[in-house]
């Protein structure tokens, strides 16, 4: 991985706020509020290894390790 790219502020993703049980009104709605919070740590997730690869790369650490 090229780390000349790697900006300096580079701050571990944060973790989506899961939904509290009343924020879902219970009427089926598509999508659901917890639909929408799966999906963000989906993304989150993906980030999150992105992120520390980027980290391992800029610590001469081979990818993966």
């Amino acid at each position: 991985m090229d780390t000349t790219n790697i900006p300096a502020d580079d701050p571990r993703p944060e973790e989506p706020v899961e939904p509290d049980l009343n924020e879902c009104c219970g009427n089926g709605c598509e999508p659901c509020v917890f639909d929408i919070y799966a999906e963000e740590r989906r993304s989150w997730q993906q980030a999150v290894k992105a992120w520390e690869e980027r980290q391992r790369a800029r610590a001469g650490m081979p990818p993966g390790t």
